[in-house]
């Protein structure tokens, strides 16, 4: 793979993270589309001129946006109807470049200047509680697509990070429950103080 260009394909994505194009995100489609299996078509958000920029970084004819991955519209936001929302998190749970602010049953907002408009919250509310209006700052410069780029990215780190600390942890209880069935199976004299002693690292572990 050849990372450079990937590189350049990714900055030159809208970064709006809204799977529109078939990958779970920008920099999928842009190795997709190094390695062919993709088309530079695929693009709503990026729009006609998105299309053109692909087309003469990757030396490939211009085409109409393929139709199966959208159609190509003004800029967009969404917001919360705070008075019907449930506080769910959902929607927390969907955001890639986490916009949403809020809590397990406590009212959730969005921070409107981070949001791309990829819309994939909206189908998750079981509410109803999300709309989308138009982005009045159309026009998405270079520092915001960076911006957007970087939450994402570290949204991403983050969970990789949570699923390697809950790996370690479900590996570290698995190894002390292993140790008291040991213990009980061998009727071993010295199994209180053990069982005294995982019990303490197991509360260690909780706080």
């Amino acid at each position: 793979m050849d990372t450079n260009l990937v590189n350049q394909i990714d900055d030159v994505l809208p970064q709006t993270q809204c799977t529109r194009c078939g990958y779970p995100s920008c920099r999928d489609y842009a190795v997709a589309l190094t390695e062919n299996k993709a088309e530079i078509n695929q693009c709503p958000p990026g729009g006609d001129a998105g299309i053109k920029k692909l087309s003469l970084l990757l030396n490939k004819p211009i085409l109409p946006l393929n139709p199966q991955n959208g159609e190509i519209k003004a800029k967009t936001l969404v917001y919360i109807d705070e008075d019907i929302c449930i506080g769910c998190t959902l929607c927390i749970k969907a955001c890639p470049v986490d916009a949403i602010l809020g809590s397990n049953k406590m009212m959730h907002t969005v921070i409107e200047s981070e949001c791309t408009g990829c819309d994939l919250c909206v189908p998750v509310c079981p509410v109803d509680c999300i709309h989308v209006i138009d982005d009045h700052d159309s026009n998405w410069d270079l520092n915001r697509i960076s911006i957007a780029k970087k939450r994402f990215d570290s949204r991403k780190e983050r969970i990789k990070l949570n699923k390697s600390e809950r790996d370690t942890r479900l590996k570290e209880q698995s190894i002390l429950l292993n140790k008291v069935r040991t213990v009980v199976t061998n009727g071993d004299t010295q199994k209180s103080d053990l069982l005294a002693n995982i019990m303490a690292k197991a509360k260690g572990q909780q706080k």
